[in-house]
This record gives structure tokens, sequence and C-alpha cells, in this order.
């Protein structure tokens, strides 16, 4: 394996990029995608995780990547294009959580927050918009939190913000084209997010949501909705 990619069948169906693969959301989406016969590449930060989740889906080509390598994150679509022989979707599932007030987030720790909840999925994103054509998906994961910001998540909250504004430009400019981008602002869900926060512990926070049931969806559902045209 090199740079962690595995070689794999493809199969047939829509062809999608899932980053951040290793994830709770993107492990969903990347085996329903694949149970509703995708092809699909996988994407994410675990090699071990990866390398499991490409055996259980049929040996999916996977990549491993680092958030804070900018350039490697641009190169994911172009090399799962190569992998799958042409691309149709780019989901993109990266994030990681921090809390706490504002003047007590250390600055390597907002640093930390922008660069993986803003920074890295805007990467992969232009490097999608370079692969993808028309009648194609880029389908993002932010959050509610844009829509609903709570106390003690403001570099959190301002990371994925950051986000929804880029993908709202990026919607306008790429309608000539053809192209579908999704910003997808998934609800707390039952998947443990809050509690592996990278900084402070979570607000009181109501139970979550049922995370297969919301990522088929919000997420895999409509992101082959669009990629047929329905």
């Amino acid at each position: 394996m090199t740079h962690g990619t595995t070689a794999g069948g493809t199969g047939g169906g829509t062809r999608v990029l899932v980053v951040g693969a290793t994830g709770a959301v993107g492990g969903l989406a990347a085996g329903m995608l694949a149970d509703r016969g995708a092809s699909v590449a996988l994407a994410g930060r675990d090699r071990p995780r990866l390398e499991e989740l490409s055996g259980r889906t049929g040996g999916c080509p996977a990549r491993s990547f680092d958030a804070y390598d900018l350039d490697a994150c641009t190169e994911l679509a172009p090399w799962a294009a190569r992998s799958l022989g042409g691309l149709d979707a780019v989901v993109v599932a990266v994030g990681v959580a921090g809390f706490g007030p504002a003047e007590d987030v250390p600055g390597a720790v907002a640093e930390h927050l922008m660069a993986v909840n803003a920074l890295a999925p805007m990467a992969v994103a232009r490097g999608a918009l370079r692969a993808l054509g028309a009648e194609s998906v880029l389908a993002v994961v932010t959050g509610a939190v844009v829509d609903g910001p709570v106390r003690g998540t403001a570099d959190y909250t301002a990371a994925k913000s950051a986000l929804a504004a880029w993908l709202g430009v990026v919607r306008r400019e790429q309608r000539g084209r053809g192209i579908s981008v999704m910003d997808v602002r998934l609800p707390h869900l039952d998947t443990g997010f809050a509690d592996r926060a990278v900084t402070g512990r979570p607000p009181a926070l109501p139970p979550g949501l049922d995370a297969a049931t919301e990522v088929e969806r919000r997420l895999v559902a409509p992101v082959l909705a669009r990629r047929e045209g329905r």
C-alpha cells in the first residue's frame, strides 16, 4: 500500500468519494452508498480503520490523509477519479468538536478547529470541483450549529460557519457547470462526537438523533437523488 492506498474493484453505479470515512458519519455514509450499488473510494485519517472499512465494502480503494496537509486534501478527488475511472459525487464529512468560553480556548486549539472544520474541507472541495463534471454532486457536512450556535462553541461555530459561507458562494459559482453543491447541516446525533472534543466539555445537549436514520435521510438519499436527477 502506498500512502494508505488499497487496491480493489470498483463495481458499477455512481462513483463516490467519501472523505472522513473513518469517522462516524462518513463511515455510515460509505457503507450505505456501497450497499446501494455505488462505487466508493474512501479517504480518512485512521489507516487501520480505513483498511477495515475498505474490506467491509468490497475492497474499495482507500487513501489516508492529514487534515493539515491541504495539498493532500486537494488531491483526494483527482485520486478518486483515477481510481474509479471517473467521479460523480464527493461527500465530505470531516470535523472535530471543541468547547469552552472563547477566552479559555488556546490559540493552538482555535487553529486546529479552523483547520479541521473549515480549511481541510474547503481544500477537499476545491479539488473536487476540478475533478467533477456536469450533473455531479458535492456534499459537505457542516452542522446545525451554523443556524443555532450555543454558548461555549464560539470557535467551533466560527469554523463551521466559515465553511457554510464558503459553500454558499461556491454553490452560486457552480450553477452554470451543473455541479450540485450541498451544505448538509446535520443535527446533534447519537455518535458521541461531542464527547470526543479536542478541548472542553460539551454544553447540555438533548439526546442525539439516530445517526443511521439521519445520515440516510439528510445525506445519502439526497446525494443519490440529485445525481439521478430526481
